[in-house]
Formats: C-alpha cells, structure tokens, sequence
C-alpha cells in the first residue's frame, strides 16, 4: 500500500509518500495510525493527535474505523478549512 503524507504529518515525518505494509491484524484507519506511530518518533510526533488527522483511502475521505484492507493508497492530512 502506498502512503501519501501531507502539509504538517509530511513535515513530521520527513516523507511525501512510501510504500508500506502493515500486518494483516491492522484493518483500520486508526489501527493503522496506531502501527505507524510504532515506526519512530518521528510517526509518533505525526500521529500523536490521531484526532487533528484527516486519511483518505484511494483519494476518497475515510472515517477511523473505515477497513483498508482493499486500498491501494492512502493519504494522510490536516484538517482544512476555506477560505
């Protein structure tokens, strides 16, 4: 599954994207955001207010608790406001 990471979780993290593959008891959003935080302080300091981010699976918006198991991508953002 590819990662998209952007603005702030981009900077936090110190990627655009990679390639990721997280065990098969990951099924979530939020499990997701939990494995990942796992990968480093620089995830933890990304994920550590699951609540401030926004993911999308295959660039449609996902709840926490969507399942990703059929996704291709998935992106992960701040929240955005209009202006």
């Amino acid at each position: 599954m590819k990662a998209l990471y952007f603005a702030w979780v981009r900077e936090r993290i110190g990627l655009v994207e990679e390639e990721i593959a997280p065990p098969a008891s990951v099924t979530t959003v939020a499990e997701l955001m939990d494995w990942l935080k796992g990968r480093g302080e620089n995830y933890a300091a990304a994920f550590a207010n699951e609540r401030t981010i926004r993911a999308a699976l295959d660039r449609r918006h996902a709840k926490p608790d969507a399942p990703i198991a059929a996704a291709k991508e998935v992106a992960f953002f701040p929240p955005m406001t209009g202006g």
